[in-house]
């Protein structure tokens, strides 16, 4: 099902047949993602009156949901999205109405506490599966780096706007209202999303092929080659998760007020599309696995460069520069991902990398909290940063191979036009 063309372009991206309709989907679903924590969040502090519960509630729905993502995803790989990926989200959204019943005063915390956890557990994986559909529609990495900007940009965009509409919501009306939208979003989006032709093409690994190595395709090698997109992914969560919390007390040293704050994140989410699209429209000539750790450090030095700002203009540039490099290098570790694996694997792998990030974030956060009463401002920004900078030293390994994809000499080194690519199929969130 792949088009071939000659100038690859994002225009072109969704001009291969049934893309548009796949991705559309595929987003729809995603919203549910953007509104369903606020919205959650927001319907369980009114209605137990306590910050504590909600904190409790959205930490166990945020474990299940991150720590589960590949073993959600292996069930896609091993059945296929439409027998896997449709009961799981059907099961979610049903938790999610269930959410939305029990958030009443009078319900026991332990009640909510559960259902919230199971919810997490049946999270359908729909960036990674999406990113496999993605993978296998395009087989010229070129076109699918593209693909893969679009992707990012485009689930950045939700988790900005997704918070915004519960706000909307909750302006005239109950914020269960925001749970139910999301459980009406995920299902309707993967109903439309696994019926596509795409994505029923994407065809189960089974049992026996994905449970072991892929023969001829290196599978021995597939750990090891994910080592270095799963480690910067969680290296890069961490940095850009410290943000937050660093803006917030820059903001509280100076007596700026917490219009502020907006203001500085969304210069970091602005940096980080406008470098994502750059990125996916970049024909390099360089490796993947060249170029990841450079992205990784661009990130580690813009933000400690930030915690050198003497004001607030220099803040918002500084911050700015190191999103450039955020959608960048996550883009390139799943494009990494997707080439260190057989086909049976890719949900899986984009899932690993999912999973890394949202850890990254939730020990970014909890790290910072207790460095920032500690350490100076500026020693705080550093060490954030550093944490993105480590992980661009971590090697890059190609599947199969038993020396660095990138750094040694004389090294074969896949790249973006590298002959390792997922093999074209008749027809990935």
């Amino acid at each position: 099902m792949s088009t071939p063309l000659s100038r690859p372009s994002y225009a072109a991206v969704l001009r291969v047949p049934h893309a548009r309709r796949t991705f559309s989907a595929a987003l729809v679903g995603r919203l549910s993602y953007g509104t369903v924590s606020l919205a959650l969040m927001l319907s369980v502090t009114r209605s137990t009156g306590s910050y504590a519960v909600a904190g409790l509630v959205m930490a166990l729905f945020g474990a299940t949901s991150v720590f589960l993502s590949p073993y959600r995803a292996s069930l896609v790989d091993r059945h296929g999205p439409r027998r896997a990926l449709l009961p799981m989200a059907l099961l979610y959204a049903a938790l999610l109405c269930v959410l939305a019943a029990a958030c009443r005063p009078g319900t026991p915390e332990a009640v909510l506490a559960v259902t919230a956890g199971l919810a997490g557990a049946c999270t359908p994986p729909l960036g990674p599966t999406m990113r496999a559909v993605w993978a296998e529609l395009l087989p010229d990495r070129l076109l699918l780096q593209r693909a893969y900007s679009v992707d990012g940009v485009a689930e950045e965009l939700l988790f900005v706007s997704g918070p915004l509409l519960v706000g909307g919501i909750v302006a005239v009306a109950s914020p269960v209202v925001g749970v139910v939208l999301s459980a009406a979003l995920v299902a309707a989006g993967t109903l439309a999303f696994v019926t596509s032709p795409a994505t029923a093409a994407l065809r189960p690994a089974g049992r026996g092929k994905s449970d072991g190595p892929a023969p001829g395709r290196g599978g021995p090698g597939q750990g090891r080659a994910l080592l270095q997109p799963v480690v910067v992914a969680a290296g890069v969560g961490v940095s850009v998760s410290a943000v937050d919390l660093l803006v917030v007390a820059f903001a509280g040293e100076r007596g700026l007020g917490d219009g502020t704050v907006a203001w500085v994140l969304a210069a970091l989410s602005v940096g980080s599309a406008v470098g994502g699209l750059v990125n996916g429209a970049v024909a390099w000539s360089s490796p993947t696995r060249a170029r990841l750790p450079f992205f990784a450090a661009g990130v580690g030095l813009c933000l400690a460069a930030a915690g050198l700002a003497p004001g607030l203009g220099t803040l918002v540039l500084a911050v700015m520069c190191a999103g450039l490099f955020v959608a960048p290098a996550l883009t390139t570790a799943y494009l990494i991902a997707d080439e260190s694996v057989a086909p049976g694997f890719r949900v899986r792998a984009g899932a690993w990398c999912n999973t890394a990030v949202n850890a990254g974030m939730s020990a970014g956060a909890a790290v910072v909290g207790l460095l920032v009463e500690r350490l100076p401002l500026p020693v705080c920004f550093a060490v954030a940063g550093a944490v993105a900078a480590a992980a661009a030293l971590v090697p890059g390994y190609r599947r199969g191979a038993a020396r660095p994809a990138a750094g040694a000499k004389g090294a074969a080194q896949p790249s973006s036009e590298s002959s390792e690519l997922p093999e074209p199929s008749s027809s990935e969130s």
